[in-house]
């Protein structure tokens, strides 16, 4: 579920909190929060699942791409961590 500045499933996720959480898993280590993120990242103009989809700029919102116009996110209070369609045209993306 979502919180604001939360960084583990038991707190629950930001958007940032749970890409870094993500990513942590896996041995590559994120900045804590979205800007930071972009900043961090290659900047790719052909996205693969796994990079991530950054929103604004300075990025306000990050999640990670799955493949075919979806990410995974964090989005807002009361919502839960999902699959969901990128709903903006207006992002970059970023490989770690």
């Amino acid at each position: 579920m979502y919180s604001y500045g939360g960084t583990s499933p038991s707190t629950g996720f930001d958007c940032s909190g749970f890409t870094a959480y993500v990513f942590r898993q896996v041995g590559i280590s994120l900045p804590r929060t979205a800007e930071a993120q972009r900043q961090a990242t290659t900047r790719v103009s052909s996205p693969q699942p796994g990079d991530l989809v950054f929103f604004g700029s300075p990025a306000y919102h990050v999640g990670i791409y799955a493949g075919n116009g979806m990410m995974w996110d964090s989005p807002r209070s009361g919502k839960a961590v999902a699959l969901r369609s990128i709903w903006s045209s207006s992002v970059t993306y970023g490989r770690p």
